[in-house]
């Protein structure tokens, strides 16, 4: 069994530490000294870099002027992306895209999916439900209008909303056999859709989406079995890629700090429960990487499995959601205070910590999530 990376994706990588190289942490007003969001948009000028060295576009296939990666070139991206916090919409925009192609017509994938993997045409998703709370496919929910779809109801903390182009939501329909999730791509100046500010734990601005009446064309809506799991699934997985990196970046600082921070005249990363602690976050970056791929190969391979790929994606966002929380606080201990010192970018990786560990969910969601699927599947 080989577990190294392939070419490609080793490339991609390499890429992106090229593209991410000169990105700085402080580049925003901090989150602690502001009311409200650090900025109106995303890093516009990291986009177009990122366009430039077809990163947008991994996951499309030749035909849409992709490279026809996979999930786990994509989380390998992330990954580095979350080590300077990085401030675009790719996990969101990928995503999305990716899911166009897997799910959508020929008509849609021609329409949007080159553009998309240029940078012309921003993505986003619409993934947290109504209160953040509830399953996100419920928030919303839709009708069939003659040729088209209505679409009535509210979902909360979209990412970058402001500045996406299209948002991607998943809508509830009602009838027949069974109930089913579809997924609507909305245009943000579509009439009934209106947008109230939100701001999240990390500075980024964030919109309460609510949808009035909207009325979608028949060909913006994708009605493909498992389309908003399997993009719900490879959303969280990314979300485990950002954790991972920033997380890694965070032990780096710490390294570094105690390594030069003397007391009795000795560095404190020579003390016994210094070491114990940084030794112990280590190995909660070790899980999380772990973890991370087992759910990214998954997703990546369509390969079977003792439980549905679900189960890894939950496995991994337990600890992603726990590890980076544990991380970050012992780099905050660790640091003592100059660890809160807004001249340092430290505080910044803790805000954007608590989002990622939030983001999607935290941890008892999926504890619960996996529970059923333990249920659903009795190993053994």
């Amino acid at each position: 069994m080989d577990f190294t990376f392939s070419e490609e994706q080793r490339a991609a990588a390499e890429a992106a530490r090229g593209v991410f190289a000169g990105v700085v942490p402080d580049a925003v007003p901090s989150p602690a000294l502001t009311t409200g969001a650090v900025a109106e948009g995303f890093d516009r000028e990291l986009w177009s870099r990122l366009a430039e060295a077809d990163l947008l576009s991994l996951l499309l296939d030749e035909t849409h002027g992709g490279s026809g990666l996979d999930a786990i070139a994509l989380c390998l991206v992330l990954r580095e992306s979350a080590k300077v916090l990085a401030r675009v919409p790719l996990l969101e925009h990928s995503a999305a895209a990716a899911a166009v192609q897997a799910f959508g017509g020929a008509e849609l994938a021609q329409r949007l999916l080159a553009r998309a993997g240029r940078g012309e045409l921003v993505l986003t998703v619409a993934a947290h439900g109504r209160t953040g709370h509830d399953p996100a496919e419920l928030a919303v929910g839709a009708r069939r209008d003659g040729t088209g779809w209505v679409l009535e109801g509210v979902q909360t903390a979209v990412a970058w909303a402001y500045d996406a182009d299209l948002v991607v939501v998943p809508a509830h329909v009602e009838g027949g056999a069974a109930d089913r999730t579809v997924l609507a791509l909305v245009p943000r100046e579509l009439a009934g859709v209106g947008l109230a500010e939100q701001v999240s734990t990390h500075g980024e601005r964030l919109a309460e989406l609510r949808l009035a009446s909207v009325q979608i064309d028949e060909g913006d809506v994708i009605e493909g079995d498992g389309a908003w799991e399997w993009l719900h699934a490879l959303l969280a997985t990314g979300t485990c890629a950002l954790a991972l990196g920033l997380g890694e970046r965070v032990l780096d600082m710490t390294a570094e700090y105690t390594g030069k921070r003397e007391q009795f005249g000795y560095p404190i990363a020579t003390f016994q429960a210094v070491a114990v602690q940084a030794a112990d976050r280590y190995i909660d970056l070790r899980a999380m990487e772990a973890t991370l791929w087992q759910a990214a190969w998954r997703i990546a391979s369509g390969a079977a499995g003792a439980l549905p790929a679900a189960g890894d994606v939950a496995v991994a966002k337990i600890w992603a959601a726990e590890g980076v929380r544990r991380v970050v606080q012992t780099a905050q201990h660790l640091h003592g205070g100059f660890g809160a010192d807004t001249d340092y970018p430290l505080h910044r990786y803790h805000a954007w910590a608590k989002h990622l560990e939030l983001a999607l969910g935290p941890a008892a969601a999926y504890e619960e999530k996996l529970g059923d699927l333990l249920a659903a599947h009795p190993l053994g």
